[in-house]
């Protein structure tokens, strides 16, 4: 007796000592414990549901729950459970059966190791599931209670059922137990990928630095892996300067993009909204049927429909023509502005405006007409306001320097005052940016550069 307890205490510290804790967890209290088994799958495994295949590399794992007698190794054998969310009650039982085999070959000895090892290299092999896993599918909901037992994850006669989540019956998704089961598989293959990828080391395709996959970025698209201080500043350069189509995979001759979250996870909260706005921004620029509310204060996207020269924003509702952006006319012509400062629009037109809109109204509109027309022709924008300027030419016959413009808007001279400035309206000398500012205040005329 008391030799097996020594051969129980041994066998479990040896265990501890070679599987982490997430494999295996013991009991302290007694001498019992649980392995989570993961199998063992060739390159190439499959897992198919109705007509859809998934390639996987991880399966969930099978869950051995044992407890040790009084008198194991060297009269009984371990008692175990073994239960799996991909196996068929069957299945589980051929398993079970062929653990109670080996146990018996032993001839009284310490049996765990090689139930692991039996269900981690084998376990596929004794159910003859080679390189696909066919999920069953649920067709038949009225099945008998025998052919429950062939489902996965099902419950042996006079245990609990557990009810089904409370959050995902409310929200209104009707999923099937094997579309469950599914889900479950593809979510914890892609948590194990995630783990062997964060304690594999590798090389930036940036800077040539080896680092863990924990301080890199694989990008779903290509598989390109950088390191994550070499793409947070790459893609936060690019954002910065507005070309979000920029944010792409680095390597060269390479156009993949990353996925949303990637980024965000990387130029943070701000950057990711301005990325986002200006990928929308983007996107609808290129696209036929999209076009924008021709008013200043609005400018929200339209959609357009073939079969219709109108449009109507949906933010304010102001409904336009396509062609000219002005407000739908019908079957009229688009409306072509007037070239009022021309002979060609004649006397008698220039009298029927000015019947039809009044005679004030058709001067300040012609005024206005020739006023930015001037502008446009003769001024630019002052670099600092953008305010409409004039640069005039002065001539001057004993130095030849030129007029220094100035803008009024913002009290700006364009140029340094290496002449200074003779106002001849006022008989002032400008001799310093201070003098210009106060002159400007109270007076509103031109300035021409004098030489002594």
């Amino acid at each position: 007796m008391n030799t097996d307890l020594e051969e129980q205490e041994d066998e479990l510290l040896a265990l501890q000592s070679i599987f982490g804790s997430e494999e295996f967890l013991r009991n302290e209290s007694k001498s019992a414990g649980e392995f989570r088994v993961s199998v063992e799958l060739p390159a190439g495994f499959t897992v198919l549901l109705k007509h859809g295949k998934y390639d996987v590399s991880f399966l969930p794992p099978l869950i051995l729950t044992f407890e040790l007698p009084g008198d194991y190794p060297s009269s009984a054998p371990p008692s175990f459970t073994l239960t799996c969310c991909w196996l068929t009650q069957p299945q589980l039982t051929s398993l079970s059966d062929q653990l109670t085999d080996l146990y018996q070959a032993t001839g009284g000895a310490v049996v765990l190791f090689s139930w692991i090892q039996f269900l981690r290299e084998e376990a596929l092999k004794q159910l003859d599931i080679h390189n696909l896993l066919e999920l069953p599918s649920d067709q038949n909901h009225s099945s008998s209670a025998a052919d429950r037992s062939e489902l996965p994850g099902s419950v042996p006669a006079g245990q609990e059922v557990v009810p089904p989540n409370e959050d995902q019956s409310d929200s209104g998704l009707s999923l099937t137990a094997s579309q469950i089961l599914l889900s479950q598989i593809l979510i914890h293959d892609a948590e194990q990928k995630q783990k062997v990828f964060a304690a594999t080391p590798f090389d930036c395709g940036v800077c040539f630095s080896s680092r863990l996959g924990s301080e890199c970025v694989q990008l779903y698209e290509c598989g390109h892996i950088f390191c994550l201080a070499c793409l947070d500043e790459f893609w936060k350069a690019q954002i910065t300067e507005g070309n979000v189509r920029g944010v792409t995979c680095p390597q060269v001759d390479c156009s993949a993009t990353p996925t949303p979250a990637q980024v965000k996870s990387l130029v943070g909260e701000e950057l990711f909204h301005r990325y986002d706005r200006l990928l929308l921004q983007s996107t609808l620029d290129v696209m036929p049927d999209i076009t924008y509310c021709p008013r200043l204060t609005c400018g929200s996207a339209v959609i357009l429909e073939k079969s219709s020269p109108a449009a109507m924003c949906s933010v304010c509702s102001f409904a336009f023509c396509v062609d000219c952006k002005k407000t739908y006319h019908g079957a009229s012509k688009c409306y072509e502005e007037p070239d009022l400062s021309t002979e060609k629009s004649g006397k008698r037109k220039r009298r029927l405006l000015e019947n039809r809109y009044g005679r004030k109204l058709f001067v300040y509109t012609f005024e206005k007409h020739v006023s930015d027309k001037w502008i446009t022709t003769n001024t630019r924008p002052c670099p600092h306001c953008f305010s409409p300027i004039q640069v005039r030419f002065v001539f001057n016959s004993f130095s030849f320097s030129l007029f220094q413009a100035i803008c009024y808007n913002c009290i700006l001279c364009l140029s340094y005052f290496e002449n200074p400035i003779y106002c001849f309206k006022s008989n002032f000398i400008i001799e310093s940016q201070t003098q210009l500012c106060i002159l400007n205040c109270y007076l509103n005329y031109d300035f021409e550069t004098y030489n002594f």
